[in-house]
């Protein structure tokens, strides 16, 4: 990596990533990871990455395209996102937030969401993204555990706000977003910006300096907050320019910036939509498209054909979803995709084959977490990638299967992944959290010893093969016991929703007091299709005859819909509990 003051968009953001030269091998995976060296700067600002440099280089450049189901449509250069963050900046202090506070962004996919972010992050404060789908309890518990002093609401978020402000004693001020109704102790964002001066001194940044706060999705205990430093998106990049095979994010080929649209229906509150999508796309002076309203499988082909979308990331969920509804989008629709990534869940070989057959690019999955995110993945373009394995570990990223003890387990032995603090050359990773807020046992439990050289757990279980490659096995607290054998569920549910019949499944045990549990499936219909005894027998029969004998669910419930965290990962805890408590008579 160089340093950040060449105006080229991968030196200016510290790195040296490049395809290999023509000729390379098919599979150039060792002589990559081989030749790669973190070098971070002791001063990185993300606020700088994303935008200052583009502001002064190429000012007229789009950042954010928008779009809405209301109808409104936008678009805004880097010149107008940075003058905007510039406001806000002034804004804010003058509002009184300072370097290290919490402000709250309770905002959708629009262009405000990113000139919050710029803004913050020039102050030297702590962005705090919350989801517009949270209800009040949940906002409540983020704005107190962070103490937040100020949020950034926007209007279809502002009741639920509202609802619980009196119960969040060190929050001061909300600043409201398309809403014209602003009360004692609240701001109009329009108001507010345009009495401030578009010009702002940014602070300084240091690459460790906190820079986002995230909530885990809490789909184990209370939610944790995992705290970014600005270095955070630097660990990021190598990532993802690899699982979208260089083409238009290829650091040393400027010109491909020509063309190259970006777009994901991922919350840009969660890791997946601002760290797998808006900040990294807007580094690499890029635009991306910001769509406020309901994911459809229409209206996701619709976008794309409409902004001529080159790279996206899908979600698993979001894809099952596309095939099931439209299983031949080329006959409606005129697509330009380069590139695909996926996360989230494992894509599983149906939807792998669907997309690659019908959309004609081949799906790279990836894994990552709030805590160290980006660091697994695929890169058709220079290494081939397997159906259903997740991919190798990124350059920069030392990533392993480990035993409970924390040795590194052999080739197709299930263990817990797990990423050292250092790389393979024993340089740091930039890619680590720097703890989750106000909660150090929780962060100390997160590593295997030291944490500046120890392995960091994730929680997900998989297997590696000996050319690397990893393969998910599940949660370590999804897997359950039959009869003796050990059940993973994604490898039924893939099986299933391959299925013409089913959009989308879910595996888990229900309690048994012959066997201690039996293969339970929930089941969501493709549209048309209606559940039968005939259609549950005839699904059972098809996992049958595709998997191991004990693998097949003895029993199939039809459900219009899973249960989903706000970041579309399905939450098998809450069937095995409705099940549970089903065993235990506490449910209907």
């Amino acid at each position: 990596m160089a340093g950040t003051t060449a105006p080229d968009a991968g030196a200016a953001a510290g790195i040296a990533l490049s395809a290999p030269p023509r000729g390379a091998p098919v599979d150039a995976y060792s002589h990559i990871h081989a030749a790669f060296r973190w070098q971070v700067p002791e001063k990185l600002s993300i606020a700088e990455l994303c935008c200052g440099r583009w502001a002064r280089e190429t000012p007229e450049a789009p950042a954010i395209l928008f779009d809405s189901d209301s109808g409104c449509r936008a678009q805004y250069s880097f010149g107008q996102l940075q003058r905007a963050a510039n406001r806000l900046s002034n804004a804010l202090k003058r509002l009184g937030v300072e370097a290290g506070d919490r402000v709250a962004l309770v905002l959708p996919q629009r262009f405000e969401t990113a000139a919050a972010h710029i803004a913050i992050n020039q102050l030297g404060a702590i962005a705090m993204p919350l989801s517009m789908l949270f209800g009040p309890e949940a906002l409540e518990y983020r704005l107190n555990d962070s103490q937040a002093c100020l949020a950034i609401v926007d209007g279809g978020a502002l009741e639920a706000v509202r609802a619980v402000r009196a119960q969040c004693q060190a929050l001061r001020h909300v600043l409201v977003v398309g809403a014209s109704d602003a009360r004692e102790g609240e701001s109009d964002w329009v108001a507010a910006l345009q009495a401030e001066d578009a010009r702002f001194a940014a602070r300084d940044n240091a690459a460790d300096d906190p820079a986002i706060l995230i909530y885990t999705s809490g789909t184990t205990g209370a939610p944790k907050g995992a705290l970014l430093p600005q270095r955070a998106l630097l660990g990021n990049l190598t990532g993802f320019i690899a699982s979208h095979d260089w083409f238009g994010f290829d650091p040393h080929d400027p010109a491909q910036r020509s063309d190259a649209v970006f777009w994901t229906p991922a919350d840009w509150a969660w890791t997946g939509g601002l760290m797998d999508g808006l900040l990294p796309v807007l580094s690499f002076g890029r635009p991306i498209l910001g769509y406020q309203g309901r994911f459809s499988p229409e209206k996701a082909f619709e976008l794309m054909q409409q902004y001529r979308v080159t790279h996206t990331f899908l979600f698993p969920t979001a894809l099952k979803a596309m095939m099931k509804a439209i299983p031949h989008p080329g006959e409606r629709y005129t697509l330009h995709l380069r590139a695909l990534m996926s996360a989230g869940e494992a894509v599983g070989d149906a939807v792998f084959e669907w997309v690659g057959r019908e959309l004609g690019v081949t799906v790279n999955e990836m894994f990552g977490q709030t805590e160290m995110n980006y660091v697994v993945g695929n890169c058709q373009r220079l290494w081939p990638a397997r159906p259903g394995s997740m991919g190798r570990a990124y350059p920069g990223h030392r990533v392993a299967v480990i035993d409970d003890r924390g040795q590194v387990c052999p080739p197709g032995q299930v263990g817990e992944i797990a990423v050292h603090r250092r790389d393979g050359h024993g340089d740091l990773d930039p890619i680590f959290f720097l703890g989750y807020w106000r909660n150090e046992a929780a962060t100390a439990a997160k590593f295997t010893g030291d944490p500046m050289d120890s392995w960091c757990r994730t929680g997900d279980m998989a297997r590696a093969d000996e050319a690397g490659y990893l393969w998910y096995e599940g949660r370590a607290d999804d897997q359950f016991k039959v009869a003796g054998y050990r059940i993973g569920p994604g490898e039924i549910e893939n099986c299933l929703v391959k299925h013409d019949a089913v959009a989308n499944a879910a595996v888990v045990p229900k309690p048994d007091a012959e066997r201690g549990a039996l293969v339970k499936a929930f089941i969501v219909l493709a549209p048309g299709r209606q559940p039968s005894a005939q259609l549950t027998a005839e699904l059972q029969d098809f996992v049958r005859q595709r998997l191991a004998p004990y693998e097949y669910p003895k029993e199939i419930e039809f459900l219009d819909s899973l249960p989903m965290t706000t970041t579309g990962k399905l939450q098998r805890r809450v069937l095995r509990q409705l099940e549970a408590d089903r065993a235990a008579g506490r449910a209907a």
